[in-house]
């Protein structure tokens, strides 16, 4: 009995070896392995695009209405894309100024992290003389460890001012379509430039907590606060025009992509 056990379970095993090697020689006999001219899963073939306003929002400061936008679109492939960057405000006196309006080719470097360069105009406009630089771009733009965005560029003027920015945001995701985003900027400028109240050093911090609400994918209703304080020589040179040093603001505004 236990021989004829024994044999059995023997039979049984070759039988199951049997039956998945006429299986594999099936499979290749009617091509079922990988052909070595497929392409890999993951290819840089596709060029595309997007619009986005990451903020379009209104401001009261003091009183006085501003409308406030930042701004950028891209076009390209996973590894190599160009980027047209912009942000500024716009008074209720018709004044304003175009804080950046950059174009720059980017280069994926890793996973998560792209390299940059390019050019750039700053202006002022309203009241007063017309003010506004050219400049170069090098930077970085990417997602830090635990989902920080970051965008940082080091900007060197036709005059040689040179000044390093920084900005970074973070979303808690509250539920699918409600988010909370931290945002702060700063700047730090090796040069006083008076035409711009830029003074040397640590020019200021900006900082705001904006609730949104994803009627859809490409449409986001927000409201927040945002709060700014300058420092250094900047603060120094805008007390010595009048202007104050610290500012705390309610927002009301929109993100939308296309």
């Amino acid at each position: 009995m236990q021989l004829f056990k024994g044999l059995s379970a023997y039979s049984l095993t070759l039988a199951l070896l049997l039956v998945l090697g006429a299986g594999q020689s099936l499979a290749d006999g009617i091509g079922l392995q990988a052909d070595p001219s497929w392409p890999k899963p993951i290819h840089d073939d596709m060029a595309y695009g997007q619009l986005m306003f990451d903020r379009l929002e209104m401001q009261s400061i003091e009183g006085s209405e501003q409308l406030l936008w930042d701004a950028q679109a891209w076009y390209g492939k996973d590894l190599d894309r160009f980027w047209l960057e912009t942000e500024g405000s716009y008074n209720d006196d018709h004044s304003g100024e175009i804080e950046n309006l950059d174009l720059q080719y980017s280069r994926r470097i890793s996973p998560f992290w792209d390299l940059q360069t390019g050019i750039g105009t700053q202006t002022s406009f309203g009241t007063g003389a017309k003010q506004e630089r050219y400049y170069g771009i090098i930077g970085f733009q990417g997602l830090a460890p635990y989902w920080f965005e970051i965008d940082s560029n080091l900007r060197i003027s036709d005059d040689g001012d040179t000044w390093l920015d920084l900005e970074v945001e973070y979303d808690w995701r509250l539920t699918q379509k409600l988010i909370l985003q931290a945002r702060a900027e700063t700047s730090y400028a090796f040069s006083e430039v008076e035409d711009f109240e830029q003074g040397q050093g640590l020019n200021g911090i900006t900082t705001g907590l904006r609730l949104r609400y994803h009627l859809s994918r490409e449409f986001a209703p927000y409201i927040g606060v945002s709060a700014s304080r300058l420092l250094g020589d900047t603060k120094d040179l805008a007390e010595s025009e009048g202007d104050e040093d610290s500012t705390a603001t309610f927002v009301a505004g929109v993100r939308l992509w296309f």
